[in-house]
């Protein structure tokens, strides 16, 4: 069954991550909830993915012409540099804590996603 929930799980993550949503925001929590894994693992399994479908993305729209060579250096460049500054720091946290973090930050991002969506509604009237 394990097996099963894993595959969905990163089918439904791959899914939302290939539309730009994401995927992290619901595989974190699926695989936490529904697995029992451990935050720092889910986090490590997100991650891994990431890196996997990233390269693939990356592939097609240089194929396609659809990226822009320096905003895209640069970018990577400082997300590299804040991506290794975070994973040092997530050494020294608890795994509650963790969870508790990206519960919050979940909540903001959907606080933000509503009244992004109330504004624009709006702004069409």
């Amino acid at each position: 069954m394990n097996n099963f929930l894993f595959v969905l799980l990163g089918l439904i993550s791959g899914l939302a991550g290939g539309m730009g949503m994401g995927g992290g925001t619901l595989l974190i929590p699926l695989v936490t909830l529904f697995l029992g894994v451990a935050q720092k693992e889910a986090q490590f399994l997100n991650i891994f993915s990431f890196v996997i479908m990233a390269v693939i993305v990356v592939i097609f729209h240089i194929k396609n012409k659809l990226i822009d060579v320096y905003p895209a250096v640069m970018f990577s460049l400082f997300g590299v540099g804040s991506a290794v500054a975070s994973a040092l720091l997530v050494r020294q946290v608890e795994n509650t804590t963790l969870r508790i973090m990206f519960g919050i930050f979940l909540v903001v991002l959907a606080v933000i996603q509503f009244a992004s969506f109330l504004i624009n509604k709006k702004q069409k009237k």
